[in-house]
């Protein structure tokens, strides 16, 4: 059953299937030719039945353009009708709590009923960022505040400080005040266990970053399970897993695509940061033994292939983690690959044409 927060399975998909987005910026392409790409993709991703389309905060990175998610999901939320759209996330220690429930309470007043709120409490960024952006060095503190934090953004975005409290008279607008109406569901998004928890002990609903943090997803999860209480929001666990996922006409030129997402990752996490290389870059490039090793234990986590092999590489997946729903992303230099790549999943599990509004 489909609601605020639970998707709905489509065609023979197990789960519900949704899609992240990076809003990546590739080798000879522009900011805003990579915009331009998510709007062909929410639209497309809303015409096939994906149920969510989510983009996520990142700064300082040149092959991403996603450093403000709210102002992207407002260009997205004008060029569709249906589709949820949502962070995955918002890195909440880099804003005022405040100023998150003021966006997405703007957010739900351009799109009713079709926004979520997945906050993060990782920069998004490397340290020396994060201090631009918080202004402070105490990064660490910033990160083990988050509690408190997502206790004063909740109580923003429902306008239910207690008397008394400095912030009593202080209302979120488009908010509450203004009066009733419904407001974003809140997601705990993750790569380790400490949001897990947290999401479990408060009843959330919990999005596990599989597509960087493998090696983590079913501990994270486990511990999401077993934490959870049942509250207002959910009376049982729902968990999604973001996964790195793209299907091609030629399986050969999936592993071309594919190895371009790597290649970026590789020299991202070597301090040399840059636009996504194109897949002739991505061949030619000189790895060095360790470096191919990287990349292969990389790709690894990668499904890509045909997209018969896609599907059954999510369907492995999804048995494997008792994930929810599925939230997939495309590695690739081009909006073409990615887009072509949407439409060939949709197709193998085949979810349906759904009518224009």
């Amino acid at each position: 059953m489909s609601d605020a927060i639970r998707g709905e399975a489509r065609g023979t998909a197990p789960v519900p299937l949704s899609v992240l987005d990076l809003v990546t910026v590739g080798s000879g392409r522009t900011a805003s030719q990579a915009l331009a790409t998510s709007v062909e993709i929410s639209r497309l991703a809303e015409r096939r039945g994906y149920h969510r389309h989510w983009v996520a905060e990142h700064h300082s990175m040149p092959g991403v353009a996603s450093s403000s998610p709210a102002v992207i999901l407002a260009h997205l939320a004008a060029h569709t009708r249906r589709i949820r759209l949502g962070s995955g996330g918002v890195m909440l220690p880099n804003h005022a709590p405040l100023v998150i429930a003021e966006q997405f309470g703007t957010l739900e007043a351009l799109a009713p009923g079709r926004v979520d709120l997945g906050l993060g409490r990782a920069p998004g960024t490397d340290g020396a960022t994060a201090a631009a952006l918080r202004r402070s060095d105490r990064l660490n503190e910033a990160a083990d505040d988050f509690p408190q934090q997502l206790s004063e953004l909740t109580r923003f975005l429902d306008d239910d400080f207690p008397d008394g409290h400095p912030y009593a008279r202080i209302h979120a607008v488009p908010g509450p005040v203004q009066g009733p109406k419904g407001r974003p569901p809140v997601w705990l998004l993750g790569s380790s266990g400490f949001s897990a928890r947290l999401a479990g002990m408060l009843g959330l609903p919990f999005a596990f970053a599989h597509h960087f943090s493998a090696q983590n997803t079913i501990p994270a999860l486990d511990l999401y399970r077993d934490s959870f209480r049942p509250s207002a929001v959910l009376d049982a666990p729902y968990a999604l897993i973001g996964v790195a996922a793209l299907a091609a006409d030629d399986p050969k030129e999936a592993r071309r695509q594919v190895l371009t997402g790597a290649l970026s990752m590789l020299r991202l996490r070597t301090g040399r940061a840059g636009l996504v290389p194109t897949p002739e870059e991505a061949e030619a490039y000189p790895y060095s033994a360790a470096e191919r090793e990287f990349v292969e234990s990389w790709l690894a986590n990668v499904v890509y292939g045909s997209a018969d092999e896609v599907r059954e590489g999510l369907d492995g997946l999804r048995k494997r983690t008792g994930a929810d729903e599925l939230m997939i992303t495309g590695n690739a230099h081009g909006g073409d690959a990615r887009l072509r790549s949407y439409e060939l999943i949709a197709d193998a599990y085949g979810l349906p044409e759904l009518p224009g509004e």
